[in-house]
């Protein structure tokens, strides 16, 4: 029979979709992978509740990009299979941060092959293609903005500035690997792009169908599950800039904010208690030659 330990480390496992991930985090001993036990990278990257809020923050804000959205709404079955999706995005970025570097390399370059085939037109005549550099560094920059500003929430908020500036470029090298250029490389030029709103970001129906997925998707799972999972959902736009919360008509009251943050920080203690063989555990051991 399980402990509690292990069916939250369990469910943790199937969220992230590490239950039944081709990679190995585990070998060859001694390989620091892409970035290193010391980097920035794994440091940010190595808490659950904080990378799950800054993914789900990310999505929200990539999905504002009409060629991004229409990516994904062309070529997959987010509509269909919104947990499956989830679930490949954290395999993919728990791989290129913790696997070992042939594994890492050789998802990046599926990445890139699967991108090969995501190409189209919006309604409105404007083409679109998963590989374009401008997209791709859209994609990357959402990312590494969500998922530092959820750590300096969620975990870390003494985090020092240069090692802020470390992970934004560390960060980079998997975004130029798919293809990205023109990236930035410290924290306050990365703040900076998320200021005010991009002259080619807009809601319509197609993002507001998608959003409603989205915040619908703690209907996946049943009892308390599915209320903690409601107010994970609300923290995580809670963090967006504010002329993107407008965007999504989010607008939550100091109060509620307050109450989220009691919610999540005490589920977040739960999680950390409770996971001890997460992708960062194993490639720690791997490091340490001790997989």
């Amino acid at each position: 029979m399980l402990s509690i330990r292990q069916y939250v480390e369990n469910q943790i496992h199937i969220i992230t979709g590490l239950q039944g991930s081709p990679v190995d985090f585990t070998v060859p001993p001694g390989d620091p992978g892409l970035f290193g036990p010391q980097s920035a990278v794994w440091e940010v990257h190595a808490d659950f509740t904080s990378m799950m809020l800054g993914g789900i923050a990310a999505l929200s804000l990539q999905m504002l990009d009409p060629r991004v959205l229409a990516g994904v709404w062309d070529h997959s079955s987010f509509r269909q299979d919104m947990q499956g999706r989830l679930s490949r995005t954290a395999q993919f970025i728990s791989a290129v941060s913790y696997a070992g570097t042939e594994q890492a390399e050789q998802c990046i370059a599926l990445v890139r092959r699967a991108h090969e085939h995501v190409h189209g037109v919006l309604p409105d005549g404007t083409p679109y293609d998963a590989n374009d550099p401008e997209l791709l560094r859209w994609v990357h920059h959402t990312q590494a903005y969500c998922f530092l500003e959820s750590h300096l929430r969620w975990r870390n908020a003494k985090l020092a500035p240069e090692q802020q500036d470390r992970y934004v470029a560390q960060y980079s090298k998997v975004a130029v690997m798919l293809g990205a250029d023109g990236l930035v490389m410290d924290a306050p030029a990365l703040r900076a792009l998320f200021a005010q709103p991009a002259a080619e970001l807009r809601v319509d129906a197609r993002t507001q169908e998608v959003a409603t997925i989205l915040m619908s998707s703690h209907t996946l799972f049943k009892g308390a599950k599915a209320w903690v999972a409601r107010v994970f959902l609300l923290a995580a736009l809670d963090m967006l800039p504010q002329w993107a919360q407008t965007c999504f008509e989010h607008r939550p009251s100091a109060a509620s904010m307050w109450w989220r943050r009691r919610v999540v920080n005490s589920a977040a203690f739960v999680l950390r208690w409770a996971t001890r063989n997460g992708s960062v555990h194993r490639a720690r051991r791997r490091v340490a030659n001790l997989a």
